[in-house]
């Protein structure tokens, strides 16, 4: 399926507080999909948790007011320089993802440090091996596929909460490590085709992709790829160039620039939801040890919920029921 710039802004929501969470109202179900996720269904209307298809707090603008974005249908690229305080807005979206029992989680994770930390509630879990990034790539390729095959017979666009179906959250951290670093350079061509078609057209199928980079260079984030993300947060960059490469060209010369963050401000960087303009905010702080406790809450409640085993290796199959 081709996918097309939307013609009105992306959600970014400030100082909604009182805004209802689901934003998409349930219309009709899958047949192949209802069956098996019914009973959960019926948990999570009782589910004090978050929820994926509810729009994510990230932090807070200039003045003071939260900032929320919906994720669902929708992908995120960040990226900064080392130590702007990208980890601190990733951990927001993992969090809430990690929390949310209605999706599943698949973590990429080059240093195995960065996100590491939430391994344990993680429902497949890539360490720093090219060959495996790209077989889990391979594998949401193919649910994608699954996922598309189903929705034509049904005369559907796209999964919608009512059919159970969970979206499936990816998160590549560090780009630049799969697709420049490691492995030849026939395997991060290979790593970096995949990420793109699943940027290009998971997103109807509910396969949300979030790529951090530390290297925000054309290399790493070709425009033809940078476009594909409806949200792209910048954070500290060494130049307007640099900012420019994630936000879209000509944004620095119109005084936004994540070049005139400060050094010592970690957390700070600009905001583009697509159509509209960059939004300078601070993303709000998670400490290791906080992160430990919700990944350890987070954990306790896919448990209990009977949808992850936890060893971060469970087949997509065994999550979506083997649609085909």
């Amino acid at each position: 399926m081709s996918e097309h710039p939307p013609t009105q802004p992306l959600p970014l929501i400030i100082d909604d507080e009182d805004a209802p969470g689901r934003l998409v109202r349930p219309l009709l179900v899958l047949p192949r999909w209802a069956d098996k996720y019914r009973a959960h269904r019926r948990e999570r209307r009782t589910d004090d948790g978050p929820s994926i298809w509810e729009p994510i707090h990230l932090g807070i603008d200039e003045d003071g007011r939260p900032v929320r974005v919906p994720l669902i249908y929708r992908n995120m690229l960040l990226a900064g320089e080392p130590g702007a305080g990208k980890s601190v807005g990733l951990n927001n979206i993992v969090a809430h993802a990690a929390l949310a029992t209605d999706c599943r989680l698949w973590l990429f994770d080059g240093k195995i440090v960065e996100l590491g930390l939430w391994r344990s509630c993680a429902d497949r879990f890539v360490a720093n091996s090219l060959d495996d990034a790209i077989s889990a790539l391979l594998d949401l390729q193919s649910e994608m596929d699954s996922r598309y095959a189903v929705l034509d017979d049904e005369r559907r666009r796209k999964i919608a909460p009512a059919d159970g179906v969970p979206p499936i959250v990816v998160v590549l951290d560090e780009l630049a490590y799969f697709s420049a670093t490691v492995g030849t350079k026939r395997e991060q061509e290979a790593f970096s085709v995949l990420v793109r078609d699943l940027v290009a057209r998971g997103r109807a199928a509910g396969i949300i992709v979030v790529a951090a980079t530390q290297r925000p260079s054309s290399d790493i984030i070709p425009t033809s790829l940078r476009d594909l993300f409806g949200y792209r947060w910048a954070f500290r960059c060494t130049t307007d160039a640099s900012s420019d490469i994630v936000l879209g060209h000509g944004w620095a010369a119109r005084g936004h620039s994540a070049a005139s963050v400060a050094p010592e401000t970690k957390g700070i960087g600009f905001l583009l939801a697509e159509g509209g303009i960059p939004r300078r905010i601070k993303a709000a702080h998670l400490s290791d040890e906080q992160v430990y406790a919700l990944a350890d809450r987070a954990a306790m409640r896919r448990l209990a919920a009977g949808i992850a085993d936890h060893t971060g290796d469970q087949d997509l199959d065994d999550a979506t029921g083997g649609a085909a």
